[in-house]
């Protein structure tokens, strides 16, 4: 393995969150502000392979995720409300400020959007526009949940366990638990970075990591849905341009129809299956940029 940095010529930054807690960020790039978002049970190191493109365009704040990589981790409160998308979306809305971007694009994979999803349902104004990558709404796919669907996707049911049964199994054997969450997907660890895994590896044998994790998960099956819920009760819709991109290989491709589904929550939405599986920017990076950057370069009406 390589001691090559993925992200040579980045800044790191600890940014601190409305509620005391603190993000950690990596910045670099020049050009207009995009905020990138990251999925389980990875860091903002997915980025690795598409980050040198986009930040010949963008100025690129790539964030961990409360709970996630070197983020915070806090116990959860009794409702998970902690760790809510919308608290993690006002999270990330209080890195872009502290940085000086008041107005952003968001770039966002698996947990990274759904927080994106809320961040531009809750900061309208604040999101241009975003691209999402292999999910469709939490609450669509929980109101469609097959037997299919819960086989694939059985640590949706794992991980919201009552505490500590799901941390205490995975932080018995982390390295284990990234390698077969990761590796049974329809592309194996083939598409990753040694460097990647190693990171993935540590960040989630941190002291906190496997509860933080737990607990998104926890808060997706309970208080998100309740404010998506509310959403959808008073005819909330996203205004900002939206991009759904997929995985032709991956599960959600098979279980859902992921842009019918982003055309009931949003008013403004293209998006098409990429010819990969789950893990879109490591398994195609060069198809994601080929289909993000003319979106995200777009000029807004």
């Amino acid at each position: 393995m390589t001691d090559t940095p993925l992200f040579p010529g980045f800044v790191r930054q600890r940014i601190p969150t409305p509620d005391g807690q603190h993000i950690q960020t990596l910045v670099g790039g020049n050009g207009p502000p995009l905020l990138l978002l990251h999925g389980h049970p990875q860091t903002s190191a997915i980025w690795h392979k598409v980050a040198p493109a986009l930040a010949r365009q963008f100025t690129l704040v790539l964030a961990d995720l409360r709970g996630y990589g070197e983020s915070a981790k806090p116990a959860g409160d009794a409702d998970h409300a902690n760790y809510s998308k919308r608290t993690m979306a006002a999270d990330m809305l209080a890195v872009m400020q502290h940085l000086g971007h008041s107005r952003f694009a968001v770039l966002a994979h698996d947990r990274g959007a759904r927080v994106a999803h809320r961040l531009a349902a809750d900061h309208s104004g604040a999101v241009r526009r975003m691209v999402l990558l292999d999910i469709a709404p939490t609450l669509a796919m929980y109101e469609q949940t097959s037997d299919a669907f819960a086989r694939a996707y059985w640590h949706w049911f794992f991980l919201i366990q009552p505490a500590p049964l799901p941390e205490r199994l995975m932080a018995a054997d982390p390295a284990a638990y990234i390698r077969d969450v990761m590796g049974r997907r329809s592309a194996g660890l083939a598409p990753f970075d040694a460097r990647a895994l190693a990171e993935y590896t540590r960040c989630l044998a941190l002291p906190g990591a496997a509860h933080g994790i737990c607990e998104d998960y926890r808060a997706a099956a309970g208080i998100d849905l309740v404010h998506d819920h509310a959403d959808r009760d008073a005819g909330h819709r996203l205004g900002m341009p939206l991009l759904a991109l997929w995985g032709e290989q991956g599960v959600v491709h098979r279980c859902f129809k992921p842009l019918a589904e982003w055309q009931r929550v949003a008013a403004n939405v293209r998006g098409h299956a990429l010819p990969c599986g789950h893990y879109i920017a490591e398994e195609a990076p060069d198809a994601l940029l080929a289909a993000a950057l003319p979106f995200l370069l777009e000029t807004d009406a």
